[in-house]
């Protein structure tokens, strides 16, 4: 039998063959997704609008364009890593053309920048990608999109 990327074909099925695999790198990638579009644009929660990092930085002159494009870069990577599809990384790139070219005007640039949350945006298309092919990851609840609580120890005796 043929080594189809370091993976097991059994009856049909694909089985991951763990850390190394491209499913385990494409978990990381929408774990890595999460934590960026929360620091990003999701650190205060206000109903449907959030501020992070990219918003309180794009006031804060050169700032804010190193921050947007850095995150920025770290999107992508994440995307290239899960091999995300052409068409997504399209949309995330111009989700995050737009949200770094507002942030280089000062003054009403960083106010659409700081309520254009193009890293959220960018984060969200690329984890949906990563849902479609490879499911969520083991840890996180389809019901509330967060990692799921580890059970209470029972109380009892010893």
């Amino acid at each position: 039998m043929s080594d189809t990327s370091s993976a097991e074909i059994l009856e049909g099925y694909v089985v991951d063959d763990g850390v190394g695999g491209h499913r385990h790198r494409a978990h990381k990638a929408w774990r890595n997704a999460e934590t960026i579009k929360r620091l990003s644009d999701r650190l205060i929660g206000l109903g449907p609008f959030g501020l992070g990092l990219d918003g309180v930085l794009a006031w804060a002159p050169g700032v804010g364009v190193v921050y947007s494009l850095g995150a920025g870069a770290l999107l992508m990577g994440q995307a290239f890593s899960a091999k995300a599809s052409a068409g997504t990384m399209a949309r995330m790139a111009a989700y995050l053309l737009v949200d770094t070219a507002t942030d280089s005007v000062w003054g009403l640039g960083s106010l659409v920048d700081t309520l254009f949350p193009g890293h959220l945006m960018a984060a969200k298309a690329l984890q949906r990608d990563i849902e479609k092919r490879h499911g969520l990851p083991d840890e996180i609840d389809p019901k509330t999109r967060k990692a799921r609580k580890p059970p209470k120890a029972k109380k009892g005796r010893r």
